[in-house]
């Protein structure tokens, strides 16, 4: 999802853009369940095999939830969060989103399947301005575990850290598609309300997938959040 991004990104920091289990290339292991504190061991023993104690976390949609809990569970690690598309609750209405995906891919299909997935994720003038990202999609995602997706999917739908926001002193950047279908608006508005100091950025005619939407923009925001982030850390006391 940040394809675009990492070049830039890369000039500046040192830039590691994990597939989680059953995403991208990432192999589904046997036995595997996909529960939170999975898919956080999994990014506890990347960050430790390459040697990092500390780090900026930056998460979309779901991964946002994982950056929350890693930031949760190890604010010591985390030097900043910036979470894109994301909430601190998988909501009824994410929920639905997510179960009319996994029902259509079990009812009608894997082309179905692709198909829906893009008309909820983009803003639908990037959609039909980008014709040829159908096509792609399609060809990219046959070689990617989709059941581990959909389960990937079901298994978050109980996330909720709202209770826990208030302790967090961590700098938080929020960045949402005001026109997001999977996550609505209201829920970045509701994480710069619940995170003391949290900054909040919105994105008017995106959709879910901001990263690919706006990549120029996008590039923009995290540059400028990550080294003021940077800058403050340097500072003198």
């Amino acid at each position: 999802m940040f394809n675009y991004q990492l070049g830039p990104l890369s000039e500046r920091f040192h830039v590691l853009a994990p597939d989680l289990r059953g995403h991208g290339r990432s192999p589904t292991p046997n036995g595997s369940t996909f529960t939170m504190d999975e898919l956080e061991g999994d990014l506890e023993a990347l960050l430790a095999r390459r040697g990092i104690g500390e780090s900026y976390i930056v998460g979309m949609s779901a991964g946002g939830f994982l950056g929350l809990r890693f930031l949760l569970d190890h604010p010591e690690r985390v030097r900043g969060f910036v979470g894109v598309g994301t909430a601190a609750q998988c909501d009824g209405h994410t929920r639905a989103v997510a179960g009319a995906w996994a029902d259509v891919y079990r009812g009608e299909g894997y082309e179905a399947y692709v198909m829906r997935l893009l008309k909820d994720l983009f803003y639908p003038d990037w959609l039909e301005a980008h014709m040829n990202y159908i096509e792609e999609s399609l060809r990219t995602m046959r070689e990617r575990d989709l059941k581990s997706a959909v389960q990937w999917g079901l298994a978050v739908k109980n996330f909720d850290v709202r209770p826990l926001l208030g302790k967090v002193r961590t700098p938080t950047l929020a960045v949402h598609g005001m026109d997001d279908r999977v996550i609505d608006a209201s829920h970045a508005r509701f994480l710069r309300q619940a995170i003391p100091g949290a900054e909040l950025k919105l994105l008017p005619f995106v959709g879910h997938m901001a990263p690919l939407e706006k990549p120029e923009e996008m590039t923009a925001v995290l540059l400028d959040f990550l080294s003021r982030a940077e800058g403050r850390r340097s500072a003198p006391p």
